[in-house]
C-alpha cells in the first residue's frame, strides 16, 4: 500500500469468534464490505443478502494438518513447522525457536545437514534451501516415510504469538474442508472460509448462490518477513471449471472466498479466459501488473500492510478502493488475523449500480 499504515496489536483477533461470548458462533465477525471506493459496515451473517442469485462462490476444501511438532538440535529445544510436501517425498520446513509463552519466533535456517530429532526417534534432515532467494524454509527429509501419521499422532496447529493460547485442531478446519485424494493438506488454515457455518451455506444456497471447490494446500505463511508466496499445490476439478465458466458466461459474478481460491482457479485459466480442469503446482503471484482474468471479487481477512496478499487484492480491487477500506477497517476497530473479522470485496458495475447500494434482500 502507498500510504503506511501500522496495524495495532490490540487490533489482533486472540481467540475464535464462538469463545468471546455466549451464544457466538463462527459467524459472530463483522464484516466490512467495499464496491470500489464506497464501504460500508455489517455483520457477516448478513452476507446472504450482500450477494445475489447466480452469484458463484470458489471455496477452498483444503483441511488443515496439525503441522507443528517439537524437536531438538542437539540439546536445543526447536519447533518443526511442516509447510509443503514435494514431488521426492521431501518436506519444505520452516525451524523456529520456542518464545517461552507456548508460541515461536524466527530462526536461521540451515545448514545443510542439520539433523533433528522428533517424537518416536523419528529424523528430520535438512538438505537444501527451499528457494536460492529465501533461508527461510528448507527442503529436508524425514525417516518416517508416514509424515502424515507423524503429525496426526504428535502434531498441533500451527499458532503465532497474536494469539492467546493453543487450540484444538477444529478450530482451524473450515466448514468447506475435505479428506484430499492426495491425503495431503494446508500448513495453516484457508483462514477467509472460517466464519462460515453450515447454516449459513443452507442459507445462500436457497437464495441461489452456488459454490465452487476447488483445493490449494497452503504452506507455511512468514509472519515476520511478509515474503511472497511458495509454490503451492492446487487442483481445479472439471466439474468446478464448468461452473465458473457457465458463471461467466451469464450474469453471475464469480466471487473466491480467500487468495488461496484466487491463486488456483487463476493458475487454471488460458488464453482464451477459459478456465480448465488442472492440478499440480502453482508459482503464480497476482498483482495489480498481472490483475486477475476470471474473479470478478473476494471475501478475504484483513492483511498486515506489509503482506504479499495486498497485491492481490489491489489487483482485484484497485489501491484507491484498498487504502480506503484499510482506512475505515482501522478507524472502526476491526480485527486482524486468522480469527478475525472479513472484507467482501464487490466489483463496480457501472456509475449507478444498484447492487453498491447494498440493498439485496
Amino acid at each position: 500500500m502507498t500510504t503506511p499504515v501500522r496495524v495495532p496489536e490490540e487490533r489482533s483477533a486472540r481467540v475464535p469468534a464462538e469463545q468471546r461470548g455466549p451464544g457466538r458462533d463462527r459467524d459472530s465477525v463483522r464484516l466490512l464490505v467495499s464496491c470500489g471506493t464506497e464501504v460500508s459496515h455489517h455483520a457477516f451473517v448478513e452476507l446472504p443478502r450482500r450477494l445475489r442469485a447466480g452469484d458463484l462462490l470458489i471455496v477452498n476444501t483444503s483441511a488443515t494438518l496439525a503441522a507443528a511438532v517439537d524437536g531438538r538440535i542437539g540439546h536445543a529445544r526447536v519447533v518443526v513447522h511442516f509447510s509443503t510436501r514435494g514431488d521426492d517425498g521431501r518436506w519444505a520446513v520452516e525451524l523456529r525457536d520456542p518464545d517461552g509463552r507456548g508460541t515461536t519466533r524466527a530462526r536461521a535456517g540451515g545448514p545443510a545437514g542439520t539433523e533433528v530429532r522428533l517424537a518416536g526417534d523419528v529424523r528430520l534432515v535438512l538438505e537444501e534451501p527451499l528457494t536460492p532467494y529465501g533461508s527461510r524454509l528448507w527442503w529436508g527429509r524425514v525417516s518416517e516415510p508416514d509424515v502424515l501419521g507423524l503429525l496426526r499422532r504428535h502434531g498441533r496447529p500451527i499458532r503465532y504469538s497474536y494469539t492467546q493460547r493453543d487450540q484444538p485442531l477444529s478450530v482451524y478446519q473450515t466448514v468447506f474442508a475435505l479428506p484430499s485424494a492426495d491425503d495431503g493438506g494446508s500448513a495453516e488454515m484457508p483462514s477467509a472460509a472460517r466464519p462460515f457455518t453450515a447454516r449459513l451455506v443452507a442459507e445462500l444456497v436457497s437464495r441461489g448462490v452456488q459454490f465452487a471447490p476447488i483445493t490449494l494446500h497452503t504452506g507455511v505463511a512468514s509472519a515476520e518477513a511478509h515474503e511472497p508466496p511458495y509454490p503451492e499445490r492446487y487442483e481445479v476439478p472439471e466439474a468446478s471449471a464448468r461452473l465458473i465458466n457457465a458463471a461467466r458466461a451469464g450474469e453471475g459474478r464469480i466471487l473466491a472466498v480467500g487468495t488461496t481460491a484466487v491463486r488456483a482457479v487463476e493458475s487454471a485459466v488460458d488464453a482464451g479466459g477459459v478456465v480448465r480442469a488442472r492440478k499440480g503446482w502453482t508459482d503464480l503471484v497476482v498483482t495489480p501488473e498481472r490483475g486477475v482474468r476470471v474473479v470478478d471479487g473476494l471475501l478475504t481477512g484483513l492483511h498486515e500492510p506489509e503482506a504479499s496478499h495486498l497485491l492481490m487484492l489491489e489487483a482485484v480491487a484497485g489501491r484507491a478502493a484498498i487504502e480506503r477500506s484499510y482506512g475505515e477497517a482501522l478507524s472502526g476497530l476491526y480485527l486482524w488475523h486468522e480469527f478475525g473479522d472479513v472484507h467482501l470485496i464487490l466489483p463496480e458495475e457501472g456509475p449507478h449500480s444498484e447492487r453498491c447500494s447494498s440493498n439485496y434482500r
